[in-house]
């Protein structure tokens, strides 16, 4: 699965702040300008003026470290799908809960301990690549091993708490290894953050031999170490974002792990006889990703994301990068795999008359409010849209919760459809 052409093939221009005076350079195609790929330049850390953080030494970029386009590879594409597994058995997972609202909830947050770390890493992977594309052999041949890291943790996710946890701690650890030998070969700023990255690891590691609440502390102390990261290591003025390939990078991935949910769905199907029930069901579980996809790539927001991080400054965009596209972003993903585990569940009713029931309909209101409160969350860090009546929609989709538990799980998804469908419409018109 690729991105659509749409994606790959949007026409870029240059930030309007870059001095017309610079010489352009020829999109980097996976194979020319090898010099070009390989030269840096020292420029001194802009962090505010301090005497103590300018001490510590220049920041490395590369030549090009300004806002001109390059493309997404098509390795960063195959990069993506290897992390859409882990969010596909991060729905297995979750799916594991559906004995009852107390297993949910322990799946639940194990989903979201296991998702923080990975997205974690993916993040400092798109920085990675947005920084220099992946074109010479030995950087693609690093690249495909941080891609096994990432698989291995995908096989080791659905008993990642359990016999496989050490397999899962220790695929992380080649993925955190391979990142920062990565960056180093680019920004040497990259070993403000390896620690904090190393340490999470070494803690998965540890939980994988420990049991019971040891294991689950580990777990927490490793997420909590990485989220306090940018809160001790200054980014502005360390990292260059490129916002084209930024925002295209993040648009692809949504896209992809919501194919990779209706795959995930198709499979979960295979074996039921094929009949109206079912095919109603599998066909409104794509409706629901159809709203999804409306309400990031058809209102556009993708592309005025992008046209905002290319009209903030340089020194702001880091900021913009974690706080639009790695936050903001983490409740759209997290609400594509619990909306994934609750179609699915509603799939399996269809085809043999059991299950459903109040987890699955949690499982399915949580998923579309945190999709929905996401893209708001999207556009009221970059300024790109009204807010208000996305949030009445993630409020809605959280109400349906008690008619997917009391009545169907199919009505509950008929009806959160609807009211998303009704959220575009409006919206629409007040563009118009």
């Amino acid at each position: 699965m690729v991105a659509p052409p749409s994606l790959r093939a949007r026409r870029r221009t240059p930030d309007s702040s870059v001095n017309a005076s610079q010489p352009t350079y020829p999109v980097d195609d996976g194979g020319l300008a090898s010099e070009q790929a390989d030269s840096a330049v020292i420029r001194p850390a802009d962090d505010g003026g301090l005497a103590s953080e300018q001490a510590d030494g220049p920041v490395i970029r590369p030549a090009d470290a300004d806002d001109r386009p390059i493309k997404v590879t098509t390795l960063e594409l195959f990069f993506d799908l290897i992390f859409a597994f882990t969010l596909t058995q991060l729905a297995v997972l979750l799916a594991h809960g559906s004995a009852g609202v107390g297993a949910l909830a322990i799946h639940a947050f194990r989903v979201l301990l296991i998702f923080g770390l990975l997205w974690w890493m993916y993040g400092g992977y798109a920085w990675l690549t947005n920084t220099r594309a992946p074109v010479r052999t030995p950087e693609r041949l690093l690249l495909v091993l941080g891609m096994t890291g990432f698989l291995i943790v995908g096989l080791a996710i659905p008993s990642g708490f359990g016999n496989a946890g050490v397999a899962l701690g220790l695929g992380y650890l080649l993925v955190v290894l391979v990142h920062s030998t990565l960056y180093a070969r680019v920004n040497t700023q990259i070993w403000r953050i390896a620690p904090f990255n190393v340490t999470s690891a070494l803690l998965v590691i540890a939980a994988g031999f420990a049991g019971g609440v040891f294991r689950d502390a580990l777990w927490a102390a490793a997420l909590i170490i990485q989220a306090c990261a940018p809160l001790v290591v200054r980014l502005s003025g360390r990292f260059d974002i490129r916002s084209a390939h930024f925002a295209e990078r993040h648009g692809a991935l949504i896209i992809v792990a919501m194919g990779e949910s209706v795959a995930a769905i198709g499979i979960g199907a295979s074996g039921l006889a094929v009949g109206a029930k079912l095919v109603i069901a599998a066909a409104a579980g794509l409706a629901l990703s159809v709203a999804f996809w409306w309400m990031y790539f058809g209102s556009g927001d993708d592309e005025r994301g992008e046209q905002a991080m290319r009209a903030a400054s340089e020194d702001r965009r880091p900021g913009l990068a974690l706080s639009a596209y790695f936050y903001a972003h983490m409740p759209m993903l997290l609400g594509i795999v619990f909306a994934a585990a609750g179609v699915a569940e509603e799939v399996k009713v269809a085809g043999t008359g059991h299950g459903g029931g109040l987890p699955a309909a949690l499982a399915l209101g949580i998923g579309a409010a945190a999709f929905v409160g996401g893209t708001a969350a999207f556009r009221e860090t970059l300024h790109i849209g009204p807010v208000r009546w996305r949030l009445w929609t993630a409020a809605f989709a959280a109400a349906t919760i008690p008619l997917g538990g009391l009545v169907s799980i199919e009505a509950q998804l008929a009806l959160m459809t609807a009211g998303i469908a009704v959220l575009l419409v409006l919206e629409g018109r007040a563009r118009a």
